[in-house]
């Protein structure tokens, strides 16, 4: 067994090598190229989107997505208590206020039984996050949305190929964003992308991810808005094209470790996986566990610090928006209990999740788990 486990690591099994030493033996290794254009083609292609932008990053998709909705001062935007912090400073980056809602309990995604009594004359948009893989409950937000007139803007950075009743996210919104940063199911090292089916949005993601160019006529330099230089380069999308050709592949993968952690832990007491719902595929981003102290005998960081001590690599979970000393700063509501989100963050972990895991480091990883367990004295 290795003497590390990371908690992730990029999985390069394709053409990557190939198509970057293209870039660097054509010199193409800005943001023109063949590459952008081909990756951004068939990651919509993948998605069953109509267009596709790539950008530097995920959270400048998040960003770039606002903006291009017309998101912006004294706008309000519906977003998870639990997600990345990326997820709320993309709204406030705007000028709009996020507002937070709880998770839900089984599902750890948004609980949309709650969406409703949060929305005021001000909220403008609903942005879900599909947490760990898994697409949130779309119908139900969608139903919301239609009934008070809202946008949806899906934060997909963790659930590449993810599958909602038949379809995949990046068609399940109006405009849905990827992360491509190194430990997701596909990788361009940093990296991201904005996937929407309506063609003005389209051309307002082009228009505002470079500087605000004019997308037809001469470059005069002559700007009529303030945009962004948020623009991917060849070489981030050489990798990201070879990643997308072999994207299923490294969607099994990661289903496979799921199943492999699950079927090893799911006798064990004190340990909770994510549920997923029915006619959902969930792609599993990352495997993280809940660890009840009372029912496993140890605590979660006591859990942690023994698998570190193994060159077993975890992680935290997220801690809510509602305790973010910068979203206090900048002026959200960050009154109220959110219960699920607090037994998330203080009793959940990641364990490694990389695509390329075997079972018997999956196994090892379990044995200790388990091992630790029976140490513990039960009452």
């Amino acid at each position: 067994m290795n003497s590390f486990i990371p908690v992730c690591e990029p999985y390069l099994a394709g053409k990557e090598k190939e198509y970057v030493m293209d870039c660097l033996e054509t010199g193409w290794i800005s943001s023109a190229g063949k590459y952008v254009t081909a990756f951004e083609k068939e990651f919509a292609a993948y998605c069953g989107a109509s267009y596709a932008v790539g950008v530097c990053n995920g959270t400048v998709a998040l960003h770039l997505a606002l903006v291009a909705m017309g998101i912006g001062e004294g706008d309000e935007v519906i977003i998870p208590n639990f997600t990345m912090i990326a997820t709320a400073f993309a709204v406030c980056q705007t000028g709009a206020m996020p507002v937070f809602i709880d998770a839900d309990p089984d599902t750890w995604n948004i609980d949309v039984s709650l969406i409703e009594e949060k929305i005021t004359p001000r909220t403008k948009a609903i942005l879900p996050v599909s947490i760990f893989g898994q697409p949130c409950d779309m119908d139900a937000i969608q139903r919301i949305a239609s009934k008070y007139k809202l946008l949806i803007l899906e934060d997909a950075a963790e659930s590449h190929g993810a599958v909602y009743k038949g379809r995949k996210t990046g068609n399940l919104a109006d405009v849905t964003t990827f992360s491509f940063f190194a430990n997701k199911n596909l990788t361009t090292g940093e990296g991201g992308m904005v996937l929407t089916n309506d063609e003005s949005i389209y051309k307002k993601l082009l228009y505002y991810k470079n500087l605000c160019f004019p997308l037809e006529g001469p470059r005069n330099y002559l700007h009529e808005d303030i945009g962004f230089n948020y623009r991917m380069t060849n070489i981030q999308a050489a990798i990201g094209l070879a990643q997308v050709e072999r994207a299923d592949y490294y969607k099994s993968l990661r289903i496979q470790n799921a199943q492999l952690y699950q079927s090893f832990l799911q006798d064990i007491p004190g340990i909770q996986f994510q549920q997923t719902l029915p006619d959902v595929e969930n792609v599993f981003w990352m495997n993280a566990i809940l660890v009840d102290e009372s029912a496993f005998g140890k605590s979660r960081d006591e859990l942690m610090q023994h698998l570190k001590q193994k060159g077993i690599d975890t992680r935290l979970l997220f801690v809510g928006m509602n305790h973010q000393p910068s979203l206090r700063k900048y002026g959200c509501d960050t009154e109220g209990y959110y219960r699920v989100t607090e037994q998330l963050t203080k009793t959940g972990l990641y364990l490694p999740s990389a695509s390329n895991l075997s079972e018997a480091t999956i196994r090892f990883i379990c044995d200790e788990i388990i091992a630790f367990s029976k140490t513990a004295v039960h009452v």
